[in-house]
């Protein structure tokens, strides 16, 4: 049941009190008139005049004595002069202190008027003021006598209109009952409506969940499918493109041939060409095993500031990159403006170097580097080769890398570290054309004694033990027992997957 916060109003009762208020207002004007006309301003500058004109002679009457008067100079008062000055000494000295007080008293009634002339200046101000004030009280009484009885009318209607309420509330408490009542059957069905509405959601979440599983499972095969088909077809047509150069080349020999048999120098051309039929295969094996371009390009990042320090990469001392298959490192340096060539005997990733823009050769490297004349390069480079080598080229490699760069000249060769383990006993033979693994501090014995300098070996990526054998270090009573452990552990199976070493020409 609603019941009414407002209070009964007592009209009769409210304008009586705004009467009062009206009438009380009036009689404070009222006695504000009275007060300021009381006021005399004329006659108070006549009297402060009068005063200003008496203390003028007051003045004058109060300075010291330096003239004898003249109505004492008469008989029997006429003295000498000296006796004048004497009299006049001595009076002036018994009434010093009293004309000091006059003086006071004068200067403090002097004072005492200028102030009361600004006092008047003022009240005629704040009069000027009031009778503003007045006229716009006035005005206002007006407008609001105006108001009140307008006010009055409205109330009174307001009344009659206040009666009838209670007979509308009587009425709206009885509709609000009612809907009560309704509202509690509504909130029921709401509650039920809810908790089914609960159940439904809970097994729609779990479907959907299960959905996406099976969605993101399907994706993920789907991108696997994906990236082995364009594997597969990428291998599918390089290996096509050689078979029909292949095919292409016997039957030109075939033609010219003909009805005679091949000769020594024609066989040996196919026997040449022959070397060229696993390039496909070998391009699919580098993307499946190597990793994405973008991750080689980012490893390589760390042998930019060498090239900068080393000054190199320049028309006059450009760089040399042998075995430069897909262009990575060709492509790093074009980047940052330096001036580089590959060479490499992969025809199909040659095709993919060029197709880049980049500048490669087909060619093997010690028998390209044996071309070129003493002193013109100013760096050769060589990622993931060395190990491919029989150890008679590695040491043509470094005799000719030696003899061709100039010096200052910058050598850097990347290779897989046999240091890990894991590296040096399953992971190298993964590539079934590597030799054989090159330990770091040989191949640096071998850079020095072919003249390179300042040779220095960088083992990447190496792994942080802390972050993967935490679990180990858990137990801090087990701690000093595993120390040893730890430390073989770290040293074999966390070394760094791969090592350069670096050197420069004397």
């Amino acid at each position: 049941m609603m019941e009414s916060n407002q209070p009964e109003i007592n009209v009769d009762e409210l304008m009586q009190k705004i009467r009062e208020d009206v009438i009380k207002r009036q009689n404070q004007t009222y006695q504000t008139e009275v007060t300021n006309s009381n006021i005399d301003t004329p006659k108070i500058n006549w009297s402060l005049n009068l005063i200003e004109g008496l203390l003028k002679n007051a003045e004058s009457r109060a300075i010291v004595r330096t003239k004898w008067p003249d109505n004492l100079n008469r008989f029997p008062f006429n003295l000498s002069r000296g006796l004048q000055k004497l009299l006049l000494k001595i009076l002036n000295l018994i009434f010093k202190d009293q004309r000091e007080v006059n003086f006071n008293v004068i200067n403090a009634l002097k004072e005492s008027v200028a102030l009361n002339r600004v006092l008047i200046a003022q009240v005629e101000t704040l009069r000027s003021q009031l009778d503003e004030y007045r006229s716009v009280a006035e005005t206002q009484m007006q407008k609001l006598n105006e108001h009140l009885n307008i006010t009055d009318t409205q109330l009174q209607r307001l009344y009659e209109r206040l009666s009838n309420l209670d007979e509308y509330k009587s009425a709206i408490d009885r509709r609000v009952e009612e809907l009560h009542e309704r509202f509690g059957l509504v909130n029921n069905n709401i509650q039920e409506v809810e908790a089914k509405f609960n159940n439904i959601a809970a097994e729609t979440n779990n479907s959907i969940v299960t959905v996406k599983e099976s969605v993101n499972a399907i994706a993920n095969q789907t991108r696997k499918l994906d990236e082995r088909a364009l594997k597969e077809d990428s291998y599918l047509k390089n290996d096509l493109i050689q078979q029909k150069r292949l095919i292409s080349l016997f039957l030109e020999q075939v033609q010219q041939r003909l009805p005679e048999s091949f000769n020594q120098q024609q066989l040996q051309t196919f026997v040449q060409e022959e070397q060229h039929s696993l390039d496909a295969l070998y391009a699919a094996f580098e993307e499946e095993f190597r990793g994405s371009r973008e991750l080689i390009l980012n490893r390589l990042k760390v042998y930019l500031p060498l090239i900068a320090q080393a000054k190199i990469g320049t028309s006059d001392t450009p760089i040399l990159d042998v075995g430069c298959g897909r262009g990575e490192w060709l492509e790093l340096l074009r980047e940052f403006g330096y001036t580089a060539r590959g060479i490499d005997i992969n025809r199909v990733m040659l095709e993919q170097c060029r197709i880049k823009g980049l500048e490669v050769i087909e060619a093997d490297a010690i028998t390209y580097l044996q071309s070129l004349p003493d002193v013109s390069l100013g760096g050769v480079t060589g990622f993931h080769i060395i190990e491919h080598l029989p150890f008679e080229a590695l040491i043509k490699l470094l005799v000719e890398t030696a003899r061709a760069i100039k010096p200052g000249g910058l050598v850097i060769f990347e290779t897989p570290n046999p240091e890990n383990i894991i590296v040096g006993s399953c992971n190298f033979y993964s590539d079934p054309t590597h030799r054989n693994p090159l330990f770091p501090p040989t191949v640096k014995f071998l850079m020095e004694e072919h003249g390179f300098v300042n040779v220095e070996i960088w083992r990447l990526r190496e792994f942080r033990i802390e972050d993967n054998l935490k679990f180990l270090e858990a137990d801090h009573l087990l701690a000093p027992t595993l120390n040893p452990i730890l430390e073989i552990i770290k040293s074999s199976f966390f070394a760094a997957p791969d090592f350069a070493v670096i050197g420069y020409k004397a």
